[in-house]
């Protein structure tokens, strides 16, 4: 119970920075909507679990490594904190300069109609897998969850609850945006939506730029 009083705090901010980040759509949540808006969904559904793997594959990479870097040198969590802190202070400016922008939602539809289920999931596993910006989320959310010292289960905490998030979320994404309602609706709100994003944003880079602990 110690050890969870402790590390749960970081656990559960991991978490939450997730849920923002993928309430901010990026080239693979685009990818999920534009399929499920343009073709169906059921593909649409098959590309979201596609991307929920990559993520669980992108966060092994990034626990592990992290983990490996900080047993080593402990010291090189300040050099990563700073790292991730910047990139969420740049989610930040992106968030703000969308919810100041005119623009709606750009998406995109992956393949054609006809192609098999399995073929939607390895194009959504491609798109997150050769998204620069997912490898950079990982370090940023591991780094806020991590620190020296931290027991292995807390980098599996972070990475297995993360994935069950990504799972349900960008499924629900595709179910949600096979409707004209959701796509109007999410229309309506983006801005506020974004503003709201740009201060979480801000508020967790700036945590981990000043966290010295």
């Amino acid at each position: 119970m110690d050890q969870l009083s402790i590390y749960l705090p970081g656990i559960l901010l991991a978490y939450s920075i997730f849920l923002v980040g993928v309430a901010s759509p990026g080239p693979n949540i685009l990818a999920i909507i534009g399929t499920s808006m343009s073709v169906d969904r059921k593909s649409g559904v098959s590309l979201a679990l596609g991307v929920a793997v990559g993520s669980l594959t992108w966060g092994v990479l990034a626990a592990s490594g992290l983990s490996a870097l900080l047993a080593k040198y402990a010291s090189a969590l300040m050099f990563i904190k700073v790292a991730g802190g910047v990139y969420l202070l740049w989610l930040a400016y992106k968030s703000f300069k969308s919810a100041a922008s005119a623009y709606d939602l750009e998406v995109k539809k992956l393949g054609q109609k006809y192609r098999s289920p399995l073929r939607y999931a390895l194009s959504g596993y491609t798109v997150q897998m050769t998204n620069p910006k997912a490898a950079l989320a990982w370090i940023a959310t591991i780094s806020l969850g991590l620190q020296p010292g931290s027991p292995i289960w807390v980098s599996a905490a972070i990475v297995l609850g993360i994935f069950v998030l990504s799972t349900v979320i960008h499924t629900l994404y595709a179910i949600a945006f096979s409707t004209s309602f959701m796509v109007a609706a999410y229309s309506r709100a983006r801005r506020y939506i974004q503003a709201t994003l740009g201060v979480f944003f801000a508020v967790a880079g700036l945590k981990l730029l000043t966290d010295r602990s």
